[in-house]
Order: C-alpha cells, then sequence, then structure tokens
C-alpha cells in the first residue's frame, strides 16, 4: 500500500520531494488498524501544483488522488502538504 499511495502521488503531483511513512504499529488496538499493518500513514509531500492553494483545497487534491485506497484499505492519512519555498 506505501508504494502504491507513493506511486500515486508521484504520478498526480510530480513532487520535490516526497515521503510516505506507514505509521500502523503507531495504532495498534484503535479504530481501523488491521493486523498486518498498512492502514494509517502520514504524508509529506512539496509540489508546485500546491502553489495557490489553501490547506483544505491541497488535502482535497491528495484524498482525489487516494480515494480508491481511502475508500477501501486506508483507514487514516495525515497529510502535510507544501508548495515549494513554504515552510512550517
Amino acid at each position: 500500500m506505501q508504494s502504491i499511495i507513493t506511486n500515486k502521488l508521484r504520478e498526480a503531483f510530480a513532487p520535490e520531494s516526497l515521503d510516505v511513512a506507514d505509521e500502523s504499529h503507531l495504532h495498534e488496538g484503535h479504530a481501523g488498524h488491521r493486523p498486518g499493518g498498512e492502514t494509517h500513514f502520514r504524508v509529506y509531500i512539496v509540489s508546485q501544483a500546491f502553489r495557490g492553494k489553501s490547506r483544505i483545497e491541497r488535502h482535497r487534491m491528495i484524498n482525489a488522488a487516494l480515494a480508491a485506497e481511502l475508500a477501501e484499505s486506508v483507514h487514516a492519512l495525515a497529510i502535510h502538504a507544501q508548495a515549494p519555498g513554504e515552510t512550517g
């Protein structure tokens, strides 16, 4: 699942940087966790596609790119999306 998310985000946003972290192990015993993990992810992405977009617009863009994964096997996705040169 981690590689699927990474590939889809690369295709959709041509990011300058991208890190997709599987944090499923941090959620054992919580809602949505399944044996074997790959249910909770954190995404750090920097792309020109986010320039001039609000935080909500950026999240919507990423959620749309990953709609199938979010509907099926991904329970939670934490997103840190920035345009090049932004901090925070």
